[in-house]
């Protein structure tokens, strides 16, 4: 007996992540921008709102931002922060959650967000390079390269600003490299600047600009876990030996805190470690399909902006959500502002930085461009997304 033919059988379409499954930042209850405005308006700094209610008023505040060391990977190390792991359960009040760090986790988006409170749509830096609409270029917003007028390129006053004009005394303390760059000047200024070398050095000095004041208002910074993660990666021994040393740096800054001071350690984005094969990190120098109707590439590796030829716009989306849509979440500019990425909104001068589309992360993988980002390609470390291992930051927490 002939059996009848059956039908073929086909694989399934590849199915794009829905952007509903995108973990958004917690702006205005529980992100970075919310943690200086809720420290000052504490002090009596007046215009800011307190959208951190867990955290009680100090007199005194000192915000210890560790460049690249996220919730996770405190979580993951145990033995080699057996201080900072002592403080997990202080962090956000006692609550024991972190905070995000908003979309793009990344340094330049997340200090600006620290120092002036405001949401990436308002402040304008949506990322580690973005397209400058007036000149059609794409700017390092970390490098601050080519240059543009910081004062036009985020023109709202800064925390440190306004705590000043109330009377707090307000310093930061970090590298001396510091003092005159752009992004300090649209991030973090207002008060005194005071450059140390050694972290030793920042660590005490910071503890006496504290004690300085009735009220104080007091930021320090880290940036070398964060670099050694880049090239080694969050489990080399040259990033357990980084935490090693800021875990100390921790603990000897909050044995001198001065009375009524509140110290908080948090940080600007975590990290993830990416493999170096063809399947982890996706050339876009070398793939015909993703540059087909792009005219720049922003972003960085974990969360792009890609700016498209115009009138290609529609069918650049298209082609990335094809090639990438099962590993990316891949959303246009206006399902990505409307999904609230960069904030409950965004400021009209912002709008065109952000990308045609935008593609951030959501499996260990990255997109590198090997001919034009040879440095950042070949990083072991990165980070930009939404996921945790990226996203959650520590809050945590040590009063006098």
């Amino acid at each position: 007996m002939v059996q009848p033919a059956q039908p073929a059988v086909w694989p399934d379409e590849p199915v794009p992540l829905s952007l509903d499954t995108a973990p958004v930042p917690a702006y205005g209850s529980g992100s970075l921008a919310d943690l200086l405005p809720t420290l000052a308006a504490g002090q009596g700094v007046p215009g800011l709102i307190q959208s951190l209610p867990e955290l009680i008023p100090a007199d005194r505040n000192c915000v210890f931002l560790i460049d690249g060391l996220g919730w996770e990977q405190i979580k993951a190390h145990p033995d080699e922060a057996p201080y900072l792991t002592s403080l997990l359960g202080t962090s956000r009040g006692g609550t024991g959650r972190p905070l995000t760090a908003g979309f793009p986790a990344t340094t330049a988006t997340s200090l600006a967000s620290v120092g002036t409170g405001l949401p990436p749509g308002a402040h304008g830096l949506p990322g580690y390079t973005a397209r400058n609409p007036e000149t059609g270029e794409l700017m390092n917003q970390l490098r601050w390269k080519p240059w543009t007028s910081p004062r036009a390129w985020q023109p709202y006053p800064t925390v440190f600003q306004l705590a000043d004009a109330a009377g707090v005394h307000t310093a930061q303390v970090t590298s001396p490299t510091f003092e005159h760059t752009p992004l300090t000047k649209v991030a973090l200024s207002g008060g005194t600047f005071h450059g140390r070398l050694s972290g030793e050095e920042r660590m005490d000095l910071a503890a006496e600009q504290l004690a300085a004041g009735d009220r104080s208002l007091v930021y320090t910074y880290y940036s070398d876990v964060d670099g050694k993660g880049h090239r080694f990666g969050v489990d080399s021994d040259a990033w357990r030996g980084q935490l090693m040393y800021v875990d100390r740096m921790v603990q000897r800054l909050a044995e001198q805190l001065p009375p009524r001071a509140a110290l908080y350690v948090t940080a600007d984005h975590g990290m993830i470690d990416i493999p170096f094969d063809e399947q982890s990190r996706i050339d876009f120098d070398e793939d015909w399909e993703l540059r087909a109707g792009v005219a720049l590439l922003g972003g960085e590796g974990r969360a792009r902006h890609v700016y498209a030829v115009p009138g290609a716009e529609s069918d650049v989306l298209t082609v990335w959500r094809e090639v990438l849509g099962e590993q990316f979440w891949v959303a246009s500019r206006d399902e990505a502002i409307a999904a609230g990425w960069f904030g409950p909104g965004v400021d009209e001068r912002v709008y065109a930085r952000i990308g045609d589309v935008v593609a951030a992360a959501c499996d260990d993988v990255v997109i590198t461009a090997s001919v034009n980002e040879p440095n950042e390609s070949a990083m072991v470390g990165m980070h930009g997304s939404m996921t945790p291992l990226e996203q959650l930051v520590p809050l945590l927490e040590v009063r006098s």
